[in-house]
C-alpha cells in the first residue's frame, strides 16, 4: 500500500509541473545566424570539429575565418533535456574548414554565450 501511494504521488508531481516555454518557436529552418568571435577561438556550444579531424579530412583548421560568417539553419531538434539543437550550413555554400558541410550547435546556450547571433528570420 505504501508503494502504491508513493507511486501515485510521484506520478502526480511529474505531470502537475507546468512545461517551461522554449525558444524553439522563435527559430525556424532557413533563419540566418552569424558566427561571432569567441575567446581564444574556444567555442563551447557550436560543435566545431577538433583540429586533428579537420586536418585528417584535408581541411585547414583556421578558426579566425569563421568570425562574421553567415550560416543558415537547416534543422531544428528539441532534445529530452529541453535544449534546442540546430544544424547549420554556410550561407555562401562553402564548407566549414573546406571539409565539413553541416555542423551542430546548442542554440540557446550558443546565443546566451554570444557565440552566434541572429541576423534575420526566414520569410514565411
Amino acid at each position: 500500500m505504501k508503494y502504491i501511494s508513493s507511486l501515485a504521488i510521484l506520478f502526480m508531481l511529474c505531470f502537475s509541473n507546468p512545461v517551461v516555454a522554449q525558444h524553439t518557436e522563435d527559430i525556424e529552418v532557413g533563419d540566418l545566424l552569424r558566427i561571432e568571435a569567441s575567446e581564444n577561438y574556444q567555442y563551447s556550444h557550436v560543435q566545431f570539429p577538433r583540429p586533428n579531424f579537420i586536418i585528417k579530412r584535408g581541411g585547414v583548421a583556421n578558426y579566425k575565418k569563421l568570425d562574421g560568417t553567415l550560416v543558415e539553419i537547416t534543422e531544428v531538434n528539441q532534445v529530452e533535456n529541453g535544449n534546442t539543437i540546430i544544424k547549420i550550413k554556410r550561407k555562401d555554400g562553402k564548407k566549414f574548414f573546406g571539409s565539413f558541410s553541416v555542423l551542430k550547435a546548442n542554440y540557446d546556450q550558443a546565443l546566451a554565450s554570444q557565440e552566434i547571433s541572429q541576423v534575420k528570420k526566414s520569410p514565411k
